[in-house]
């Protein structure tokens, strides 16, 4: 009996880590939707204050909000999936991602748009608290491909928000252009329901799931959560307030809407090329380095000399920024060899991480509201950035067993 046991349980294993293309692709296209409701606001966010009358910080909260949620979400994400199962999860937050986007087309007022947010972001929310579990299980021994191609797809995506933003908005006006991201989070949502692989029954003998509670009591969650969030404040910044900044400068919305696709271009090509470059070491600080270096970088330009070389700057923010997110969730990843426990340590990492990461649009508008400029808020990020530099020195793959010995 106990060998049948054990030969399901290693039957059910092989079957939850095979690389499978469909699994791949869905992976990808579920990676893509998840940021054009963010990044499609930034370029025509002077014509939405315009039409429908906002403040600088109630424009922040269509940032801010998600965000918020994306972090308070990440903590029930799991529960929610062991609930009501992993496959009804995703498909109900692809819904509400669809929906939040489709009710833009007829939002009338700031509070209605800030809602569709909401909607969104909550969808949202629950898609990136299992994604990391459900890549360590479906590419036990490719996760850093498959976490790479995941993240270069999410950012991506935010690239394909901003760049076709401007455009829409030139053929049918701004609630057009930000409602139209319901339709391909239709597509993936019925591409879901047909072609999801199916979740590896859970074996009676299988030792009970580490709940995202165990790790309030952990310092090296703490660490790895205010690590994701803080250095990841910068993209949340920008996202928000790059394209109004630069139209400060005298330029474009066209022009600055493009910078905003500039940035996750170049995220995304690194979120991909990052981890695969850092794949041969188990260390992943020198990476990671390199990273808060390229952002440092992009700040400092965009602190001291804006007009000099603005693509430059966003490039190297972006490229910072990308290879980051992807290393910094692997790091976490890393940390813990089940992939139940280690889904659950990444959705604790995001739930705080974006928590902290939300703080950032709404101090930068609050900067604005107060007579401040966005410089100030560009020399806070590098303070931070250079905070976190320092924080990386504990992330030592010899303490990650250490680390995570109480659980």
């Amino acid at each position: 009996m106990t060998s049948d046991v054990t030969l399901a349980q290693e039957t059910d294993l092989s079957r939850a880590g095979e690389v499978s293309l469909a699994a791949l692709v869905l992976l990808v296209l579920l990676g893509l939707n998840l940021r054009p409701f963010l990044t499609s606001v930034g370029p025509v966010l002077d014509l939405v204050r315009a039409d429908i009358g906002l403040d600088f910080r109630s424009a922040a909260m269509l940032t801010t909000l998600p965000f918020v949620l994306m972090g308070l979400i990440a903590f029930i994400g799991i529960g929610i999936a062991r609930r009501f199962g992993e496959k009804r999860a995703l498909a109900g937050a692809l819904l509400l991602l669809m929906l939040g986007c489709a009710s833009r087309a007829v939002v009338q007022n700031g509070a209605q748009l800030i809602a569709s947010a909401g909607i969104a972001g909550i969808g949202v929310a629950v898609i990136q608290a299992l994604i990391p579990g459900v890549a360590k299980r479906w590419f036990p021994d490719r996760i850093a491909m498959a976490m790479g191609l995941y993240s270069a797809a999410l950012v991506g995506g935010g690239a394909l928000g901003s760049l076709a933003s401007t455009w829409l908005n030139a053929y049918g006006g701004w609630r057009s252009g930000l409602s139209i991201w319901a339709l391909p989070a239709l597509a993936v949502l019925l591409l879901w329901l047909v072609f999801a692989p199916r979740t590896a029954p859970i074996v009676a003998s299988a030792p009970a799931p580490v709940k995202t509670s165990s790790f309030f009591r952990n310092r090296r969650a703490w660490q790895l959560a205010a690590y994701f969030g803080l250095t990841n404040s910068g993209y949340s910044s920008l996202v928000a307030w790059l394209p109004s900044f630069y139209q400060q400068q005298s330029m474009s919305l066209h022009a600055s809407g493009n910078l905003l696709a500039w940035l996750a271009m170049f995220q995304a090509t690194a979120a991909f090329a990052m981890p695969m470059l850092a794949r041969r070491s188990v260390d992943r600080r020198a990476a990671l380095w390199l990273t808060i270096a390229l952002q440092v970088a992009g700040f400092a330009g965009f602190a001291l000399a804006p007009n000099a070389a603005p693509w430059l700057w966003v490039a190297l923010a972006g490229f910072g920024l990308g290879g980051f997110f992807s290393l910094s969730l692997i790091v976490s990843l890393d940390h813990l060899s089940s992939a139940q426990a280690a889904g659950t340590l990444a959705a604790f990492v995001q739930g705080i991480g974006f928590l902290l990461a939300s703080s950032a649009p709404w101090l930068i508008g609050w900067l604005r509201d107060s007579g401040a400029s966005f410089t100030t808020g560009w020399w806070l990020h590098i303070g931070v950035l250079g905070a976190m530099a320092v924080l990386t020195y504990k992330f030592s793959p010899a303490s990650y067993r250490h680390s995570m010995q109480a659980l």
